[in-house]
């Protein structure tokens, strides 16, 4: 970053490639090498910017939605709550931490010749747990349609990140709970937007009981193991 005619700006090259849409094992082993490389790059970054719509960021956003809760699904309100008094109150404050991405689904994630080529989007990007950005990726990335979870592609995901950097004992017993987090948080931002979007608007708001359906699974997960991990 610097300053061109007083105003901030960057300049970039090109990123060549383009986000998959049938994605395979071999896609998030890819994505899972690319994200560790990013983690450990962005250790000597001196700019820090807290993670907004983190656990703290997650009580507003539901007070916001959390009379029409019950609109969209009889019943989501009391789960939503219950489910945020447990995350408020076991949310990891001590795991390895520093830059992530925090926002990215496969169409933030170039190929070219499926071959990785990029990361695209860091709009979203923050200072917090390197853990809980494998959580939002685990739920972007390892799902078939909204309720199949793949261990096949997690597997592939987290065996090739932890061979860049490997995950500490604390980070694989807290991937559940942050895998929880991660669902929460995109499921509580869709509600947003489903309940506050206009008729009318060009833009269509996303389905929040997709995020549901991938929260209610990682409730039910016995362990990190469940993830397809060797420990």
């Amino acid at each position: 970053l610097r300053t061109l005619c007083g105003r901030p700006a960057a300049m970039v090259s090109f990123l060549n490639g383009m986000s998959v849409r049938r994605i395979t094992a071999q896609h998030c082993a890819q994505l899972g090498t690319a994200l560790a490389e990013m983690h450990l790059a962005g250790q000597g970054f001196d700019l820090s910017r807290a993670n907004a719509l983190s656990v703290d960021g997650w009580r507003p956003l539901f007070a916001a939605t959390g009379d029409a809760a019950d609109g969209v699904l009889p019943g989501l309100a009391s789960e939503l709550a219950a489910e945020l008094e447990v995350l408020e109150a076991r949310w990891p404050t001590d795991l390895p931490a520093g830059v992530i991405h925090a926002d990215l689904f496969p169409d933030n994630v170039f190929f070219l010749h499926d071959e990785f080529s990029g990361l695209i989007d860091f709009y979203f990007a923050c200072n917090d747990l390197f853990a809980y950005d494998i959580a939002v990726c685990l739920n972007a990335w390892c799902f078939e349609g909204e309720k199949t979870f793949n261990a096949t592609k997690a597997r592939a995901l987290l065996g090739a990140y932890r061979k860049v950097r490997p995950f500490s004992a604390a980070e694989l017993d807290a991937l559940p709970l942050l895998c929880r987090g991660a669902a929460l948080r995109f499921l509580l931002t869709r509600l947003y937007d489903w309940v506050n979007t206009p008729s009318g608007a060009l833009v269509r708001p996303k389905d929040p009981t997709e995020y549901l359906n991938k929260l209610r699974f990682h409730r039910d997960v016995g362990g990190p193991g469940a993830y397809g991990l060797e420990l």
